[in-house]
């Protein structure tokens, strides 16, 4: 996907971030400060024309991103000119290679880096089909010495790498970029919507100890891995809350919207011994107003909110195990995303993935409000994160945790190789 310039901060000092969702899209506006980002503009819409990350309708979400935007720059009181999307669609791939580059014996300097983890080489293209989003260093070695945390200013013949690649397919990267282009935005960068939550809400205690990220959303359930401070593992897999509200509109006959409102209102994936005597009043698909509704225990509704919710952590247990990082993925887990909020959920993920559960909410931002500092937000928050710590580092994909943000970046290279 072709970025709208080469800047990692407007001339204005302002940065977008755009996060468009099945269910909903939010934009923030940040101005860059001597103390950090602070939140000048806030905007979020019902989102329509998106299907499980990817869109279907370009007519439907140009009038979702349109409206969202137009709330953000009108709160900001300036226009903005680029924005920084997130991918959230199934396509998204995830896997960890080896390179290296001859350093002819030299001492080992910052152009010597940049050849490597820059290197458009054949192992690491994709072709046509794929572009890559994030290309992550998680372990260098010098002459077949693993282990070296920072090789700048180290001697040696050949310098290797081993990679983190993150790819998405490219035809809905080019449709994600087509729409947010009719509303008159370029893309300055897209990031994968796990790594965004990702810096949202982990602490580096976390990463470095290794936990599996969880990002619950309307239409896809989002999976990020870190062990040793770094990201080693992305996954997405295309079931979220709206698929929970289908269930419960197609189990109980009730629209949409009064299913939404049955899970928000009454909705657990625990089972109680008051769910029998608990009724739930539930209005009828083409019932007109006066119609009397239909009355069900709640017992019935949990029946249904249960296995989708049980479903969603066990394929996460066992993609977890078949890309082999069941181990790696550390003893704790962070739920977060919208529907990560529904009573029940932290409880079903702990028995099924058999590890310690919290809920994440976005780190605070100056600015931020507190009607979108909720966990369904931060995947948003996490992008302004992400092109914070580019800006600081001037290499996308840098993760900046909250404590001990120098992580040794060597180890897990060599572990890795060694386990797996």
């Amino acid at each position: 996907m072709k970025k709208a310039n080469g800047q990692s901060r407007p001339k204005n000092g302002l940065i977008a971030a755009l996060d468009i969702g099945t269910t909903k899209v939010c934009c923030l506006i940040a101005r860059m400060g001597e103390f950090g980002p602070k939140i000048v503009g806030i905007g979020h819409q019902v989102s329509a024309g998106v299907k499980n990350g990817a869109v279907v309708d370009m007519d439907a979400l140009e009038v979702s991103i349109r409206a969202t935007v137009e709330t953000a720059e009108q709160m900001a009181e300036e226009n903005i000119r680029d924005v920084t999307v997130n991918v959230s669609n199934a396509a998204l791939r995830s896997r960890l290679i080896a390179y290296e580059v001859s350093t002819a014996g030299h001492r080992i300097d910052e152009a010597d880096l940049r050849r490597l983890l820059n290197a458009n080489n054949a192992e690491l293209d994709e072709g046509e089909t794929r572009e890559r989003l994030h290309t992550i260093p998680v372990g260098y070695s010098i002459d077949g010495t693993r282990g070296v945390r920072d090789p700048v200013g180290m001697y040696g013949d050949r310098l290797a790498v081993n990679m983190h690649v993150v790819t998405a397919s490219s035809p809905p990267l080019r449709n994600l970029e087509t729409v947010v282009s009719r509303c008159h935005l370029g893309v300055s960068d897209t990031v994968a919507s796990p790594y965004a939550s990702a810096l949202s809400c982990l602490v580096g205690d976390e990463t470095k100890l290794g936990v599996t990220m969880i990002d619950m959303g309307g239409g896809t359930t989002t999976v990020a891995v870190f062990f040793d401070g770094e990201l080693v593992h992305t996954d997405i897999i295309p079931l979220g809350g709206s698929h929970i509200t289908s269930d419960i509109a197609r189990g109980l006959s009730t629209p949409l919207g009064h299913a939404e409102r049955i899970k928000t209102l009454f909705g657990n994936a625990i089972p109680s011994s008051s769910d029998d005597r608990a009724v739930i009043e539930v209005p009828l698909i083409g019932e007109d107003g006066t119609a009397e509704a239909n009355q069900v225990p709640r017992s019935m509704l949990i029946g249904i909110i249960r296995p989708r919710v049980q479903e969603t952590f066990e394929l996460v247990r066992d993609r977890l195990a078949s890309a082999g990082f069941e181990q790696v993925s550390g003893p704790r887990v962070v739920l977060t995303g919208g529907a990560s909020q529904l009573p029940g959920v932290p409880d079903v993920a702990n028995d099924i993935l058999d590890r310690q559960v919290r809920i994440g909410r976005p780190k605070a931002i100056d600015g931020l409000a507190e009607a979108v500092s909720g966990p369904a937000f931060s995947t948003c928050t996490g992008l302004v994160h992400y092109m914070v710590s580019a800006d600081q580092e001037n290499r996308p994909g840098a993760f900046q945790p909250t404590e001990d943000s120098g992580s040794p970046i060597g180890r897990i290279g060599q572990w890795l190789r060694e386990n797996f």
